[in-house]
């Protein structure tokens, strides 16, 4: 469906769009990755492993559910794959989207400006992001917020992250807010730690989705639901798999209730399909295939989203859009504009070399472009359609007619 869109959102889109690209900076890991402490323990203790780990456990409560078995070797506190090594860019596991350009956090803070404009430009404005990583999303939409200061107005902003895991806590603490945060005096309250981001921006922790205040709030997760554990179900040895994400439909299902009672959207971006696929359980080591079973612990374990799953859970009281493609999305929100910019005003082969590779790397087909999709919540009526007069009510107007929704319909900048 193609699109044309009234002056504003092209001034939105263009505002951004003429900012400079940041200097390159360290990599920064996207998903549940942390740099604790690893090696031997004290007393000259073999380190934990997960494999005697498991083995105990089994050992003592009889066979485990793939569920379980995911959930353990990915987050066990002591010795999970993301808590006990570095996993991203070129020596770690895998790489994601935000650490690959920052154009993939811009176009994310575009989308949301464009739909907190769709919902009739509310007072207030809560990101909330799902695994935020070490913030390097969190980080380049908030930099999207500040250059758009002037369209924002007086509206109030802050961030609330989702987040397990305390000592990754520290780390999004001070890549986003420096010095400016502490912990909470009493480890029963909900926000475990607060701050303040160099743009001025209150920040929050919380371990929990549903510890997040009420309010108009834009839910960003990405590369979060791939992650959660699944159950497999399977009829005989020779029949296709089933895999259910449980967690993952309750948290849709947060999701939409928050959405319909107080206003907002959820932008989900993942690996999946729209019910097409099976067996899709794998392990990543070395940014290689890895069998799941070998060596628990050394290598991520993922499992494409099903989104026609997420769309059942979540009901029909608010209106999901997609999947669509990385590639679209991006293509929709205007990447190809942003790159024309950054390549006009970059001279240096270096650079230039390093921005035509990064945008390949996002959008095309064989590699993220159409791996990943792009899935959305939205309020009912964020999609109403306009009343039209009727008999001796011709004197009454029009409501204005929605905006289109920025990523999941093709942009004119013409």
């Amino acid at each position: 469906m193609r699109v044309f869109l009234g002056v504003k959102t092209y001034q939105l889109v263009s505002r951004v769009f003429i900012h400079p690209i940041s200097p390159p900076a360290a990599v920064r890991c996207g998903r549940a990755a942390s740099r604790c402490v690893h090696g031997s323990s004290e007393n000259g203790k073999h380190p934990p492993s997960m494999l005697r780990h498991l083995t105990s456990k089994i050992k003592a409560t009889g066979p485990i559910p793939v569920a379980e078995y995911m959930r353990e070797v990915l987050t066990n506190p002591v010795t999970g794959y993301y808590v006990k090594k570095d996993v991203l860019g070129p020596d770690g596991d895998f790489i994601t989207s935000p650490e690959i350009s920052q154009i993939f956090g811009e176009l994310v803070g575009v989308w949301i400006v464009s739909e907190w404009m769709g919902a009739g430009r509310p007072g207030t404005l809560q990101l909330v992001e799902l695994g935020p990583g070490k913030g390097s999303l969190a980080g380049d939409i908030l930099r999207v917020f500040s250059q758009l200061r002037s369209v924002l107005g007086e509206t109030s902003v802050s961030l609330h992250l989702v987040e397990v895991s305390p000592a990754l806590s520290l780390v999004q603490a001070q890549n986003l807010t420096g010095t400016c945060s502490r912990e909470a005096h009493r480890e029963d309250d909900p926000v475990y730690r607060r701050g303040t981001t160099g743009m001025g921006t209150p920040a929050s922790w919380y371990r929990r989705l549903e510890d997040v205040p009420a309010g108009f709030s834009i839910f960003v997760a990405h590369e979060f639901f791939d992650a959660l554990p699944i159950h497999k179900f399977q009829a005989g040895e020779r029949r296709e798999h089933v895999e259910v994400c449980a967690e993952g439909g309750v948290i849709i299902q947060q999701l939409a209730q928050r959405i319909v009672g107080d206003g907002g959207a959820a932008l989900i971006a993942d690996y999946g399909h729209d019910g097409t696929k099976t067996d899709t359980f794998r392990g990543f080591k070395e940014h290689q295939l890895h069998d799941v079973l070998s060596s628990p612990g050394s290598a991520d374990l993922t499992a494409d989203v099903d989104f026609s799953y997420l769309r059942w859970m979540a009901g029909g009281g608010v209106a999901c859009l997609g999947p669509i493609s990385q590639r679209t999305f991006l293509k929709n929100m205007g990447i190809d504009t942003r790159m024309q910019v950054l390549l006009r005003s970059c001279s240096d082969a270096s650079s230039r070399k390093q921005l035509i590779s990064s945008y390949h790397r996002l959008t095309d087909p064989a590699d993220m472009g159409q791996r990943f999709h792009f899935f959305s919540l939205l309020h009912p009526g964020r999609l109403a359609r306009p009343q039209h007069p009727e008999g001796l009510k011709l004197e009454r107007k029009r409501s204005p007619a929605p905006l289109p929704v920025a990523g999941f319909s093709e942009l004119s900048f013409s």
